[in-house]
């Protein structure tokens, strides 16, 4: 399959997780891609794997939270790769659980940053050379606990729900053009940031838990999460505009999450 063929996409995040599962899938399906992330050694890993494979990648690091990075990171795609079609807005970041009473205003500032600033820099700047051509996918990374209580910390949660409001107004901004702005919320996934968690399931013995509350009684891979976004940045989904797609082995359908393990 290369339904992205002949196109060039950006990924952040692209040195673990999701962001690195997504761009091996997006190289797969014929997509020339640039990963970038925060540490080069691992953007770099990610670019190996691509180009072992067969596949078209480079290496840009760059802070995603930082208005001259992203800048920049878009300015280098167009040039080194010829332009830029597909911007997947993965980076982000999780906190501790930590009561909401106790939570700090710079654990809050942190996570804004992190996960709703980096998601706005994505658009901005991907939307500003896409309205060049009037053509691209941008697909921003929320996730389901922006929906339920108890899928992450209060301001995690809070600023993923950002993220989706985010996704609509974004939608509507490029309103008259062939740029689409969608979501997709992930639910729990073994990756970087959810490392902490799973470790706490293993260490009480209830892994096998973990999974539980979703309709298909499991937990997700991020393979599975990056096979949504190449769906989202493909023309598959052309008449998709503004809209938040969880994959989270069915649990927003049910019910608040309770515990996870």
């Amino acid at each position: 399959m290369e339904r992205l063929k002949g196109k060039r996409a950006i990924v952040t995040g692209a040195g673990s997780g999701i962001g690195r599962a997504t761009a091996i899938r997006f190289a797969s399906e014929g997509a020339a891609v640039l990963a970038v992330g925060r540490t080069r050694e691992n953007i770099e890993e990610t670019v190996s794997i691509i180009s072992e494979q067969g596949g078209i990648a480079d290496a840009f690091v760059a802070d995603a939270t930082k208005e001259s990075d992203i800048s920049g990171s878009v300015d280098y795609c167009v040039e080194k790769l010829g332009g830029l079609e597909i911007f997947f807005a993965n980076a982000g970041n999780t906190d501790s659980f930590v009561s909401l009473l106790d939570q700090t205003v710079e654990a809050w500032e942190t996570q804004f940053r992190d996960n709703t600033i980096s998601a706005f820099l994505g658009v901005k700047y991907a939307g500003r050379h896409m309205k060049t051509t009037g053509y691209g996918s941008i697909v921003l990374n929320s996730s389901t606990g922006s929906l339920r209580a108890n899928g992450g910390t209060a301001a995690y949660s809070a600023c993923k729900a950002a993220v989706n409001s985010l996704t609509m107004n974004a939608a509507n901004a490029f309103a008259g053009t062939q740029i689409r702005v969608n979501a997709v919320l992930p639910g729990l996934c073994e990756t970087k940031l959810t490392a902490s968690t799973f470790e706490m399931a293993r260490a009480r013995g209830s892994e096998s838990k973990m999974g539980q509350l979703t309709t298909l009684k499991r937990t997700g891979r991020v393979e599975e999460i990056a096979a949504v976004v190449a769906f989202l940045a493909s023309d598959d989904s052309s008449y998709m505009d503004g809209q938040l797609l969880a994959a989270d082995g069915g649990i927003s359908s049910t019910h608040p999450y309770g515990r996870f393990a």
